[in-house]
């Protein structure tokens, strides 16, 4: 008896850290959490944070501190994130810039997205809608096109910066066309959506929550949305699917990451507590009148749409030969 009170008394140490990380994960969140966003702050991304973490702080009954750190094309944020501790109280948001054009957009990277940042969960769309100069004489985007087509010299064309999803998604439409076009990079949607709109750049892909100002005053046009479905927003905008360009779809992908070694059960527990924020009522009206279409998926699922999106964007860059060094 004496033996087997010795025993247990020398497993109990053993037993207790293991208890400890038990009774710490089932609290998760017990703390504060540092949700970094890689723009300014004012940005679909910053918004999509703000309001999704104050509900978030509403349900666990925990502080969200949300810090804007841009800079290096999201690399800044994505690096400091990569370097905390990977206990789930530090997040990112993070766009397909993050995720999937800056691996190949750069030779060089501070961060690896697939070995050093784990999915949580997408957080929501940001559709991308051609738009035009009220110049701009074409009436739909086929017209817009065939013009293109016809100018021997092509067009300029605005984007919110170089590797950003407006980039892309026209270098996407210039290559599924046949268009002739230069890029020509802003610092932000709105600088470019107002040269657009002045008439110094003809075109531009933008997202609606950056464009719907422009769009509503009439001081852009929208042509077509580089969505599968129209957008409820722009219901007589057709789709580049329904002009015969199939292939020209593409949005803004903000998502939600944590340091590649977070324990699952953590990943799980923040996923069922962000899913829940979306899903809000108020949260979700909040976002879709911003001009998001929230979505809210599980770590697998996006993790799944992050390697399809690689295998598509991955292969135009190179085939265009665009690097950002």
């Amino acid at each position: 008896m004496k033996k087997l009170l010795a025993s247990c008394l020398m497993a109990l140490p053993l037993l207790a850290p293991v208890a400890s990380a038990q009774a710490q994960q089932a609290a998760y969140p017990s703390k504060q959490m540092r949700w970094l966003v890689p723009y300014p702050a004012g940005g679909g991304s910053d918004f999509l944070a703000r309001t999704i973490g104050q509900q978030l702080s509403t349900q666990t009954g925990q502080p969200v501190l949300v810090e804007n750190k841009p800079g290096g094309n999201t690399a800044i944020a994505a690096a400091d994130v990569v370097r905390s501790q990977p206990d789930g109280y530090t997040l990112l948001s993070a766009d397909n810039g993050t995720l999937v054009f800056n691996p190949v957009l750069y030779k060089s990277l501070s961060y690896n997205p697939g070995k050093d940042l784990a999915p949580v969960t997408l957080m929501g769309r940001f559709p991308m809608i051609l738009v035009v100069s009220p110049s701009v004489t074409a009436k739909d985007a086929k017209e817009f096109i065939a013009q293109v087509k016809a100018n021997p010299q092509g067009i300029n064309y605005a984007s919110a910066g170089a590797g950003s999803p407006h980039h892309l998604a026209m270098e996407l439409l210039k290559t599924e066309a046949g268009l002739k076009m230069t890029h020509a990079p802003y610092r932000g949607a709105a600088p470019a959506l107002a040269d657009v709109a002045g008439g110094q750049v003809p075109a531009m892909m933008v997202d609606l929550a950056a464009g719907a100002g422009f769009i509503k005053g009439g001081k852009v046009r929208p042509l077509a949305v580089a969505n599968a479905t129209r957008l409820p927003q722009l219901p007589d905008v057709p789709t580049f699917a329904e002009l015969g360009f199939k292939n020209v779809e593409a949005a803004a992908l903000v998502g939600l990451v944590v340091p590649a070694a977070t324990p699952a059960e953590t990943v799980n527990a923040l996923n069922k507590q962000v899913v829940a924020a979306i899903n809000a009522p108020d949260v979700h009206k909040k976002l879709i009148d911003f001009g998001v279409e929230p979505v809210g998926n599980t770590p697998a699922q996006f993790a799944e749409l992050l390697k399809g999106e690689n295998a598509r964007w991955h292969k135009l860059i190179r085939d265009l030969n665009i690097t950002l060094d």
